[in-house]
């Protein structure tokens, strides 16, 4: 089948020759001026019914006939070409949109984010960079398709978060957590109390504008609550008063061209490691990675920090180093957790 600008740029040619035919069927069969057989030829190919400009003789009529019915034609492949695209557009747009709700039915461990303005973008951009999976729910239609454009194989949900159905199609059962970042607190308050409901195990971080909003996000569900204006006003006094810092800590965290990196690996049941102390493990000869913190795993809470753990700390099961280092190292490590 012809492509769409091929089929309309023949509708096109087909309707110039028309004309052409006409008018100079009307000049020659009728000896009328240019002026009157384009004239003729267009209000008969379009089926207006205005007057004829002069008498047609018996030939005349004939030919008025004939090319009548090459305009009548004309225009039912006119409208049936427009049709055909009309709803090509739409099974395509039902088709790319079934296409992903399968792709997002098959995700598992992904990271569900509410909201697609600038605090969704730039969640999904660390994702992304982090080679974590991500579904995108946005309430705008207009913005979602705008999000989806700049990322064509993005997995988008237009719906409202606060919806548990759209929490569903999103597959929150199946998420490793979620981030609910929507211009008004209530709205990511209802978000929590849904997903939790939903998903007890999911590990929910929540977006507070105000500050007395953060306590009851928590009870809502929330995992982690972030709030802008206490962690800008932390990170401004910190720049003053620890730029190093700081800046050590946005190279590790932030940077897409850094040579090392900060990273979490948990400790599994089945893992070689559980059990025993760091200094059988022996991760800074294996690895050359080097153990910041290990966070040990409490039930019925988050959990403790042990900073810079000592040799005969135990690595527990659901245990997670926090560890500094390239990302060769990082797999390696992780081969050795896991084997």
């Amino acid at each position: 089948m012809e492509p769409y600008p091929r089929r309309f740029a023949l509708a096109f040619a087909a309707l110039a020759a028309l004309i052409a035919f006409g008018t100079a069927g009307y000049h020659i069969l009728e000896r009328w001026s240019f002026d009157d057989a384009l004239y003729m030829t267009v209000i008969t190919l379009s089926a207006v019914g205005f007057q004829e400009v002069r008498p047609l003789t018996e030939s005349g009529r004939t030919f008025t006939m004939v090319l009548l019915l090459g305009g009548i034609t004309w225009m039912g492949g006119w409208f049936a070409l427009v049709t055909s695209l009309l709803v090509e557009l739409d099974l395509t747009d039902a088709r790319r949109k079934r296409r992903q709700m399968k792709r997002i039915a098959k995700m598992h461990d992904h990271v569900i984010v509410c909201g697609g303005g600038r605090t969704g973008r730039q969640v999904v951009d660390e994702l992304e960079s982090m080679d974590t999976p991500w579904v995108l729910i946005e309430r705008d239609s207009e913005q979602a398709e705008a999000f989806g454009a700049d990322r064509p194989d993005s997995a988008v949900v237009i719906g409202d978060a606060t919806h548990d159905d759209t929490l569903r199609e999103a597959g929150l059962e199946r998420a490793r957590g979620l981030v609910t970042c929507l211009s008004a607190d209530a709205d990511n308050l209802f978000v929590c109390l849904s997903a939790r409901e939903q998903a007890p195990d999911c590990t929910i971080v929540a977006r507070a504008w105000e500050e007395e909003t953060m306590a009851k996000l928590y009870r809502a569900g929330a995992s982690h609550v972030v709030s802008p204006n206490v962690s800008g006003a932390v990170r401004m006094a910190s720049v003053l008063v620890r730029p190093s810092v700081v800046s050590f800590l946005d190279i590790a965290t932030r940077s897409s061209d850094l040579e090392l990196r900060m990273e979490q690996i948990e400790i599994g049941s089945r893992s070689p490691l559980a059990g025993r102390p760091l200094a059988e493990a022996r991760i800074p000869d294996r690895t050359g990675l080097i153990v910041i913190a290990m966070r040990k795993h409490d039930l019925g809470g988050d959990g403790r920090f042990v900073f810079n753990p000592m040799a005969d700390t135990r690595a527990e099961p659901g245990d997670h180093l926090v560890v500094l280092g390239t990302e060769d190292q990082i797999t390696r490590l992780r081969a050795i957790v896991g084997s």
